[in-house]
């Protein structure tokens, strides 16, 4: 058991979270400057009524200062199909937004991946703590609706992120009730 502060508790809380899966979604934004962007396995609900979201974003990543001054951002829920997207938002040093073809504009503006799941949201609350930010969304959009809950097709394996490599899950790995 690792007590205390430094380094010990530190990688025990690294190891730790590595064992912990969670969903992988893409944050964008623009505050006019060009779009932003990034991968975050962070998103959780906070809450249905009001609809509010929560992420963390890296006080020292390529997109922090945009999301510090964003009053809007769009969070993409991701699925193993898109597993080229959550690569690239998660590589520095690349314009992750060269495809033209990948990403267009919602009707207000912020940068949007039209393949995938979407919240659109305005920052309710920022919060920086320790070397990150902690950012609530109350969502006042949403879409595409899921593929498969119109009857129209099966629904995507959600993709997620568990000791540091990508994973999908779907029905072949459903323990039971």
């Amino acid at each position: 058991m690792s007590e205390g502060e430094g380094a010990g508790v530190a990688q025990a809380f690294r190891e730790a979270f590595r064992a912990h899966p969670a969903g992988v979604a893409v944050v964008t934004a623009d505050v006019g400057g060009g779009p932003v962007g990034f991968t975050a396995t962070s998103v959780a609900s906070l809450s249905i009524e009001p609809p509010l979201l929560v992420f963390s974003v890296v006080s020292s990543s390529s997109s922090a200062p945009a999301i510090a001054r964003a009053e809007s951002v769009v969070v993409h829920l991701l699925d193993s199909e898109h597993l080229g997207l959550a690569k690239l938002f998660s590589t520095s040093g690349v314009d992750r937004f060269a495809d033209r073809s990948s990403w267009s504009r919602l009707p207000t503006g912020e940068p949007y991946l039209p393949s995938a799941r979407w919240l659109r949201g305005s920052v309710a609350s920022l919060l920086p703590l320790g070397g990150s930010s902690l950012v609530v969304v109350q969502v006042n959009a949403v879409g595409p609706s899921i593929p498969g809950e119109s009857g129209k097709g099966a629904r995507p394996d959600p993709l997620v992120y568990h000791d540091r490599t990508w994973h999908a899950i779907g029905e072949r790995s459903l323990l039971g009730d």
